[in-house]
């Protein structure tokens, strides 16, 4: 389901592979930017006995011959001494025909057990009935008129609309669902001028994460000529004059960037671009040429005086510098820049300034983070003032300056939001307002607007919009706009939060949502759901996919917020990174143990799921706990942990996960690296595999598809022979990524094969 999410700060929109997975994250605010058969098994993969053998069946628990995937026994990597063999290191060519080959005879297996389901089709139309419900974001002011997103419910993309008031009839601005016929051009990061003259917008394709920049006249809705390209985690600022953007791009490289490369990302420059020139003529306003792996994080203060810069070299801790804007009307090359911040020991993020004093939100010395103020002109560290203090519990998860002296902050209590109004001078408590038990799923306002809109979301709610006039006291919010969801009745239904204990004692929150009275006779299907990394969280929000599985299989979800999230701060997160890696996984481990004890559930009916880093946490406990689940769903993990640095931006990750470079860290990542800890099961000491399906696309440039690719193959050469019986299978998507952007009608196909082979693998029964 679209869904519309505040993210933090810039390194986390980008790098974190994103917790909220398949979401499509919708630019709000300068803030909140860019916040989704005929059965030929190739008969190279078969030994010629096995080619008639190949067989798909409904039968939960059956023999699979799987492709017969070579085997390099000569690669060898030395890792400080420890030789480690890597057989299948021919997957990671994406181009080889070998390769291609090979992702055919997966698909080849899986399609027909997926297809088979017998209540396909009802699992698919109920997925699309369910879908088909208008879907907002909050309204958000440029210049003088109002901007919105918005689904009519199956569209493949979200349409944003202009009006010129709150009450005047909207009009499409831009339609990406014009832009490709089957819906996979997206809308991906996007930047007004301060005026709302001039929209720059990022397009990019097959959910790849490269993108072209493009720029509208937003009263003639005429696209300007130039379009700009090689750009990748981008950074988008408007100089105050609204005459040029900064952007963040990379320069030319030899072969294909269309999203199915693997080479690494490096050399990054912040550019100036001059609106209505060609991008051949655009500058390079910074650039660090000594670090080729930082990314640039730019934003213009709202003032348009200052340009602030936020080099990120991992997935989190960035520098600070600053470059005097008013001393350079005309941007012609390089910008001097000053040094604010030399370390890269925590978070830095731009609030809102007056004169030369800004306001920044960090974790320095407050792991629940505060907002300090630090003076341009007098930047030393120890003239730094704490504008807000570090709540002892609760996380300062972001804020935004508005109605001129007043600041609206996001916390973070116990996984749920609680939003506050402050005063702007004095940081003091004005107002708490009264939201329900989730999550804002969505903000705008501005420090120059006298209104702000948000998004309430939760389990049981698809969303509420609402608006807060500081024109009129006292300052109550009135619903803007509430989204029903037809055929859905939540007072059926029933979300409740327990803490239960991990392994070494820690209580972990954990959101248990089911209809109301389910019986708890330890019969019923559970779907458990983790991330786990890079400090995000997992606040409540609204999917049709658990939906169904709760409606039509009386189905149990459990949401637990394990360490490595952002939940609690950054000593949550330090919990679960690095050398705590473990705990993420006994964590999860368990959440299904306490299900189980708790007579919700047993092993047999557990179905693990995760995405990106959620998918090496399923991976990894699968290989670590086979016993204790039923299926498995690994979505575009991370699976091969001794090489993911080498690809594209994994070496990002390694400030969650360390790197095989460093020996120490090596050997903790050998330690439960997915691809490097399967084990033949042998039902004694060993027991089968859960079902397990391995999901991946071609176009997914943010962890590449040679993980899942490597992994499927490692697991079922380790199942031949021995008495694993349920499925391991590959669904290997085309024109897709990692999820961002992804068209809905792949989502539902997607999550209606999940659905299925939970159904198949599991023996689950449709309740109509």
């Amino acid at each position: 389901m679209s869904k519309y999410v505040v993210l933090r700060p810039f390194v986390r929109r980008f790098f974190a592979n994103h917790c909220r997975f398949s979401a499509n994250f919708v630019a709000l605010n300068n803030k909140q930017r860019t916040i989704l058969c005929k059965q030929q098994v190739t008969s190279a993969f078969l030994l010629p006995e096995q080619k008639l053998s190949v067989v798909a069946s409904a039968s939960p628990n059956m023999s699979f011959v799987y492709p017969d995937a070579r085997r390099d026994e000569t690669v060898v990597d030395d890792y400080h001494g420890t030789k480690i063999a890597d057989p299948y290191r021919w997957l990671e060519d994406p181009d080889s025909e070998e390769t291609a080959a090979f992702i055919e005879a997966q698909n080849n297996i899986t399609r027909p057990y997926l297809d088979a389901c017998p209540v396909r089709s009802d699992v698919s139309d109920r997925l699309t009935e369910l879908w088909n419900y208008p879907k907002y974001s909050c309204p958000f002011k440029r210049g003088d008129r109002y901007f919105f997103y918005k689904n009519t419910g199956l569209q493949n993309q979200n349409v944003l609309y202009v009006q010129d008031s709150l009450t005047s009839e909207p009009r499409v601005f831009i339609d990406p669902n014009t832009l490709s016929a089957d819906g996979t051009v997206a809308l991906s990061g996007t930047r007004f001028t301060e005026d709302g003259s001039t929209f720059a917008y990022g397009l990019s394709a097959s959910g790849s994460d490269w993108i072209t920049i493009h720029l509208k006249d937003v009263a003639t809705g005429q696209d300007y000529p130039e379009v700009l390209k090689k750009v990748k985690f981008a950074s988008m600022a408007w100089t105050k004059d609204n005459k040029g953007l900064f952007y963040s791009r990379y320069p030319e490289q030899e072969g294909k960037t269309d999203g199915s490369e693997t080479e690494v990302n490096r050399d990054q420059k912040l550019c100036y671009h001059r609106l209505d020139t060609p991008q051949s003529e655009d500058v390079i306003a910074v650039e660090f040429p000594e670090e080729p792996l930082w990314r640039i994080g730019a934003e213009v203060s709202w003032d348009g005086r200052w340009l602030l810069v936020s080099p990120v070299r991992d997935c989190r801790d960035n520098l600070l510098y600053f470059a005097d804007l008013s001393k350079h009307p005309e941007i012609t090359g390089r910008l001097p820049l000053t040094q604010i911040v030399h370390k890269f020991e925590a978070d830095y993020e731009y609030i809102t300034n007056d004169g030369s004093v800004c306001i920044f939100r960090t974790n320095k010395n407050a792991p629940n983070y505060r907002l300090i103020k630090i003076d341009l002109l007098n930047p030393a560290e120890e003239n730094w003032e704490t504008l807000i203090p570090e709540h002892p519990k609760d996380v300062l998860d972001w804020a935004t300056a508005v109605d001129n002296d007043k600041l609206v902050i996001h916390y973070v209590r116990d996984v749920k939001s609680v939003l506050q109004l402050h005063e702007l001078n004095s940081g003091e408590h004005i107002q708490t307002f009264d939201i329900g038990v989730g999550s804002v799923g969505g903000f705008s306002g501005k420090r120059n607007q006298s209104e702000i809109f948000y998004h309430f979301v939760s389990f049981l709610s698809p969303g509420i919009i609402y608006r807060v006039d500081f024109n009129e006291k006292p300052y109550t919010p009135t619903v803007f706009r509430e989204t029903k969801v037809k055929g859905f009745d939540a007072s059926q239904y029933e979300a409740k939060q327990v803490f239960y204990s991990s392994k070494d004692g820690t209580q972990v929150p954990m959101f248990i949502i089911s209809k109301k009275d389910l019986p708890r006779e330890s019969n019923s299907p559970v779907l458990l759901y983790g991330y786990g990394g890079f400090n995000i969280n997992i606040q409540p929000s609204f999917s049709v996919s658990r939906l169904v599985f709760m409606q039509h299989f009386n189905g149990v979800v459990a949401v637990p917020n394990i360490r490595g999230g952002g939940e609690y701060g950054e000593k949550w997160h330090n919990a679960g990174r690095l050398l705590n890696k473990q705990n993420v996984f006994d964590d999860f481990q368990a959440a299904a143990e306490y299900l189980i004890k708790e007579k919700y559930t047993k092993p047999s009916l557990i179905t693990i799921q995760g995405g990106s880093n959620g998918g090496l946490l399923v991976a990894a406990c699968i290989n670590q706990r086979p016993d204790l689940f039923g299926a498995a769903i690994v979505q575009v993990g991370v699976l091969d942990m001794l090489r993911f640095q080498k690809f594209t931006i994994g070496h990002a990750w390694v400030s969650d996960y360390g790197s095989s470079d460093d020996p120490a860290q090596f050997r903790y990542l050998l330690k439960y690296s997915p691809l490097h800890n399967i084990q033949p099961p042998d039902n004694v000491s060993r027991a089968e595999y859960p079902a397990t399906l391995v999901l991946t696309a071609d176009h997914d440039d943010r962890v590449v598809p040679l993980h899942s690719l490597k992994f499927i193959a490692a697991l079922q050469h380790a199942a031949a022979g021995t008495p694993q019986r349920r499925p391991l299978l590959a669904r290997v998507d085309t024109k897709a990524g990692h999820g961002g952007g992804k068209p809905t009608a792949k989502i539902i196909e997607e999550h209606t094969d999940i659905l299925c082979f939970m159904t198949q693998a599991l023996g689950l029964e449709y309740v109509k």
